[in-house]
C-alpha cells in the first residue's frame, strides 16, 4: 500500500514534504538576519547583537532589534532590511518587527555623571553672534522629533537666551518632587534649565569664578533631569571659566563647534578646537556646523547668496579634520522662530527644517560610533 501511494504522489509533492514538516526556528531567522548590517557600524544586526525577542507562531515571526541609538535615522531602513530578509530567506509569511534603542554611554571613571543622563553634547563657538543657541535648541529639538529623550541647558549664565527661543521666557521653577529636586520647565518635547528661571528678567548677574563654579555644579545636582538620553548645553562663547569648570565637573561625550563662514569667525572658532583639544579638558569634537552659509530668498529657494564667504566652516572641517555636519542658511524663519519660541525645528518650512535634522542626524550617528568603541562605554536600554 505504501509503495502504491508513494508512486500516486507528483514529483511536486514529494519534494515538498520536508519543507511542510520542517518547522520554523529561531536559527532561521538569525541566519538570514545575518545578511543585514547596521549602516554605520558596518556589521550584522546578529554580530552586534541587536536582535532579541524571538517569537515564532507558524510562519508568522515577531522580532525585536534594539539599536545603538533610539533616535537613530536609519531605523526604518534597517527594520524595512530585517523584514525582507526574513521574508525572502525563510519559510515566513509575515515578520513584524520591533525596534527600541540600547543608549551607548561612555563612563570615564574620573568624572561623576549625571544620574539619568547617558550622554552630555556641549554646543560651543570660539566667538558670540554666530547663532550657537540657535543651533544647541533646534539639535535638542530634533533629538527630540526623532525619538530620544532630550533636555537642554543654557549655560550662558550672562546671557541666557535659551528660555526665549523655546517659548519659557515666563517659565519659572516652584516645584520639587519626592526626592527635593526641581522639576524642570519643558516645551517641544524638551526639558529645559536656566538662570533666568531663577532671577528677575532685567536683573545681570556679576559673578566671580567660584559662584559660577558653584552655580554650574548645581544645574546637576539640583535638579530633576529625569532619564535622558541626550543632554545638549548651550555654552557661552569664548573659551573662560563655564567652560573649564563644565568639562572637568561631568563626562562631556562631545562638542559640536558652530561657526560662520566669514574669516573672522573661523580664527575665533579654532581656538574652540584647540582648546577642547588641551589634556586638562580632552573632549572630542562631533563635529563642526557652518551657520550663517548662505542667503536663499523664500521666493527663490534656488538662490544662494554667500554673503558672508563661502564654505569656510568646510574649510575648516577639512583642515582639523573633522566631521563636517552640515551647512543652515541664512532666511529670516529661523529669526522669527527663536523670537516666537517656536524652532525651526517646529515651525519652519520643510528645506530649513531639513539642513537642522540632516545635520543633527550626522551628529546621532557620530556619537553612537564614538561611543561603540570606547573602553568604558555601558548600554542602557531604553524602549522606543
Amino acid at each position: 500500500f505504501q509503495h502504491s501511494f508513494l508512486c500516486r504522489l507528483s514529483l511536486s509533492t514529494i519534494e515538498s514534504i520536508p519543507r511542510m514538516m520542517m518547522a520554523l526556528t529561531s536559527t532561521d531567522i538569525l541566519n538570514a538576519l545575518k545578511t543585514v548590517n547596521d549602516p554605520e557600524l558596518h556589521k550584522s544586526l546578529t554580530e552586534l547583537g541587536m536582535v532579541d525577542n524571538i517569537v515564532i507562531e507558524g510562519t508568522h515571526v515577531c522580532l525585536d532589534i534594539i539599536l545603538t541609538t533610539k533616535a537613530c535615522p536609519l531605523k526604518d531602513k534597517i527594520k524595512n532590511d530585517a523584514r525582507e530578509a526574513v521574508l525572502a530567506l525563510t519559510e515566513a509569511t509575515e515578520a513584524t518587527i520591533n525596534i527600541s534603542g540600547k543608549t551607548l554611554t561612555p563612563r570615564l571613571p574620573q568624572k561623576q555623571g549625571i544620574p539619568g543622563v547617558k550622554n552630555i553634547i556641549a554646543v560651543s563657538s570660539g566667538k558670540g553672534g554666530v547663532g550657537k543657541s540657535t543651533v544647541a535648541v533646534n539639535i535638542a529639538c530634533a533629538m527630540a522629533k526623532l525619538g530620544a529623550t532630550v533636555g537642554i541647558l543654557d549655560a550662558d549664565i550672562y546671557g541666557p537666551n535659551v528660555p526665549i527661543m523655546m517659548g519659557l521666557q515666563n517659565a519659572s521653577i516652584r516645584e520639587m518632587n519626592e526626592n527635593g529636586k526641581a522639576i524642570l520647565p519643558q516645551n517641544h518635547g524638551v526639558k529645559v534649565m536656566s538662570i533666568s528661571f531663577l532671577v528677575k528678567p532685567d536683573q545681570a548677574l556679576i559673578w566671580r569664578g567660584p559662584i559660577l563654579h558653584k552655580s554650574i555644579s548645581q544645574f546637576f545636582t539640583d535638579f530633576d533631569w529625569g532619564e535622558l538620553d541626550y543632554l545638549v548645553i548651550d555654552m557661552p562663547p569664548g573659551t573662560g571659566d563655564i567652560h573649564l569648570t563644565l568639562m572637568q565637573t561631568v563626562p562631556v561625550t562631545g562638542v559640536v563647534i558652530v561657526t560662520t563662514p566669514q574669516k573672522v569667525a573661523l580664527a575665533d572658532a579654532k581656538k574652540g578646537i584647540a582648546m577642547f583639544g588641551q589634556a586638562q579638558i580632552n573632549v572630542p569634537i562631533i563635529g563642526l556646523v557652518e551657520n550663517m552659509a548662505f542667503f536663499t530668498p523664500a521666493e527663490l529657494p534656488e538662490n544662494k547668496y554667500y554673503l558672508f564667504g563661502k564654505e569656510g566652516g568646510k574649510n575648516l572641517a577639512e583642515e582639523y579634520d573633522l566631521p563636517f555636519l552640515g551647512q543652515v542658511p541664512l532666511v529670516q524663519s529661523i529669526r522669527e522662530g527663536g523670537d516666537e519660541g517656536k524652532p525651526a525645528m517646529i515651525a519652519a518650512e520643510n528645506t530649513t527644517k531639513q539642513a537642522f535634522r540632516d545635520f543633527t542626524a550626522k551628529a546621532v550617528r557620530n556619537i553612537a560610533l564614538r561611543n561603540a568603541n570606547m573602553p568604558h562605554t555601558k548600554l542602557i536600554e531604553v524602549v522606543a
